[in-house]
């Protein structure tokens, strides 16, 4: 996988290896910055394309290719 970088991850698409709540695709919604613009980006809102239904997750757990994978698959 290639390297991810949080400042870019706005708006792309992943496929969840095991359904959550029944929902397979999301998408970024929302890079959430920390108080402090020199502390690092460390959380995401990603929502689901079915349901809308969304959740904050750490970015880096967007790079563990067994539990996510870039794109819709």
């Amino acid at each position: 996988m290639n390297p991810l970088n949080p400042k870019k991850l706005l708006l792309t698409k992943w496929t969840a290896v095991k359904p959550i709540a029944k929902q397979k695709h999301f998408l970024v919604r929302r890079v959430i910055r920390p108080e402090q613009p020199t502390d690092p980006i460390e959380s995401v809102e990603i929502e689901a394309v079915f349901s809308k239904a969304t959740q904050i997750i750490s970015w880096r757990d967007l790079q563990d290719d067994s539990v996510w994978r870039q794109g819709w698959v």
